[in-house]
């Protein structure tokens, strides 16, 4: 493995997560430590990568935004070459990461290259613009996709949500009260973050175990 992925999680797992962070956490992030671990926990193998402009940040430190999608594409796309095959494959993503994963699922799993698609706060539009919608390929998923999402994230809430089109593909997880982060207020909740995390973990354990490894055409 590559020294500069991370991972976590039993080698022999039948299952692999390739884990992209959103755009502005590190891939060992508090955040992204956490949720690896917790999908480890369940007996997942976690993958983690940094797109360039984030690896850049250690050796420079100047924290400059993420460059357009359409390259980011092909960094998790060359990331997913180098890794090679890997049983059964999932795709995933922090926010930003998520939504990149999510704009080269099918064509990846056409190619029978991976299984699902994992999105962790998916950033439905950008905060305080609900019209700005980053859903249109969406409606045409032909990958198995679980989104988790925060009640009230204000990067799509439930109620937002809701009037969306999506293709019957995806399946959404709703964490009660949660934000972007998917940390919900106890006091109003009754709640804690390390229960949704945990809710996260057992349901991708499901839901992964039923994928099939494509057909490549």
């Amino acid at each position: 493995m590559p020294q500069d992925f991370l991972v976590t999680g039993p080698e022999d797992a039948k299952i692999t997560i390739v884990l992209a962070h959103g755009a502005g956490g590190a891939m060992d992030a508090t955040w992204m430590e956490n949720m690896s671990s917790a999908l480890a926990d369940k007996g997942l193998r976690v993958v983690r990568f940094e797109f360039d402009y984030m690896a850049a940040r250690r050796s420079t430190g100047k924290r400059s935004p993420p460059p357009r999608a359409e390259l980011l594409k092909q960094e998790y796309e060359a990331v997913i070459d180098r890794l090679g095959p890997q049983g059964t494959l999932v795709i995933a993503g922090k926010s930003m990461g998520g939504r990149v994963a999510s704009m080269i699922a099918d064509e990846l799993r056409d190619m029978g290259k991976i299984s699902g698609l994992l999105c962790l706060g998916y950033p439905f539009h950008p905060i305080g613009k609900p019209d700005n919608l980053r859903t249109d390929h969406l409606a045409e998923m032909k990958t198995p996709t679980v989104i988790c999402q925060g009640t009230r994230d204000l990067f799509g809430s439930r109620e937002e949500v809701s009037g969306y089109t999506l293709s019957n593909m995806i399946e959404i997880l709703w964490l009660e009260d949660g934000d972007h982060d998917f940390q919900p207020r106890k006091a109003i909740s009754g709640f804690t973050i390390t229960e949704h995390v945990t809710t996260v973990a057992n349901h991708v354990t499901t839901w992964a175990a039923a994928l099939r490894k494509p057909r490549s055409r």
